[in-house]
């Protein structure tokens, strides 16, 4: 197609590609727990801050993500038994998230399969490459505040 060329040189599309191609790879890692990537992240955010408990508005700004997103995950989490809300007992309106014993096991998956990835990253492209790459995208990801 005609549109190919500008495709190719499109930063825009090929963070766009990138971030599908991520979601397939972390999909397959973490499938035998069934769970998405945010699930994956918020079972090792809560893994890494326990013992105490974390917000849920917490992991939405620390992911960068909707309330909405984070309700959804939390909802799936707990459904499939791996974490458990309660009201904090200092302010009814906040609810407190931590891990179940089987969430705390399912963590450590999830930790043991963001490493490997992020092994692989290193070895595929190297470690400065990927600083490089982190470096850049947090430049074209400031440009999203200018506009």
């Amino acid at each position: 197609m005609r549109i190919n060329a500008f495709l190719h040189e499109s930063p825009m599309f090929a963070v766009s590609r990138a971030a599908r191609s991520f979601e397939a790879l972390s999909a397959r890692s973490l499938a035998a727990d069934d769970l998405t990537f945010l699930e994956g992240l918020v079972l090792a955010a809560l893994f890494f801050e326990s013992p105490q408990p974390v917000k849920p508005s917490q992991l939405s700004a620390t992911f960068h993500t909707s309330r909405g997103n984070v309700s959804h995950c939390v909802s799936s989490l707990e459904a499939k038994e791996l974490l458990q809300r309660r009201i904090d007992p200092e302010d009814a309106r906040v609810i407190l998230l931590t891990l179940k014993p089987q969430g705390k096991r399912a963590a450590l998956r999830v930790i043991a399969a963001f490493d490997a990835l992020q092994r692989s990253f290193e070895k595929q492209t190297g470690k400065a490459a990927l600083r490089a790459m982190l470096a850049t995208l947090a430049r074209l990801e400031a440009l999203h505040g200018e506009g």
